[in-house]
């Protein structure tokens, strides 16, 4: 747990520094004014895509958890399509994005504590509305 919570200051300390915890930022940025962010963005995928690859190749387990490493198969559907475009559009809107909006607030950006109200609430609703066509689906199937 000491190793995610220094990672997780780390990250966040990252996002501050490099200005993506704030909204006008990423906002300038997703209008192509200013392209800083892209060559966060390029390192963070650089650094990522470097452990993936090394992980992967010389451990059979993950450092932390030791859960073997493996590909999660998904399909590519709909709710892929509608849960990324609802996503994009709120990021877009806002500026907004879930993980630099935690570091936002340790950077004493008090406000955006309603983004993240309206991002712990749309889950909850994205929660509700799919358990809720779940259970018409398995009463539907139980009527035949």
């Amino acid at each position: 747990m000491v190793l995610v919570l220094l990672g997780g200051m780390t990250f966040g300390v990252g996002l501050a520094h490099s200005r993506m915890a704030e909204p006008e930022i990423v906002l300038s940025f997703l209008q192509l004014t200013d392209l800083g962010l892209l060559f966060v963005m390029g390192g963070a995928v650089v650094v990522t895509a470097t452990t993936m690859f090394v992980a992967t190749r010389y451990l059979d387990r993950a450092p932390l958890t030791g859960a073997i490493y493996a590909t999660r198969k998904k399909r590519f559907d709909s709710n892929v399509m509608l849960g990324g475009g609802l996503f994009g559009v709120g990021w877009g809107l806002s500026g907004v994005c879930p993980g630099a909006a935690y570091a936002s607030v340790g950077i004493g950006n008090y406000l955006i504590l309603y983004a993240i109200g309206g991002m712990f609430l749309g889950a909850y609703v994205q929660g509700y509305a799919r358990s809720y066509v779940a259970d018409r689906g398995r009463a539907a199937m139980g009527a035949d």
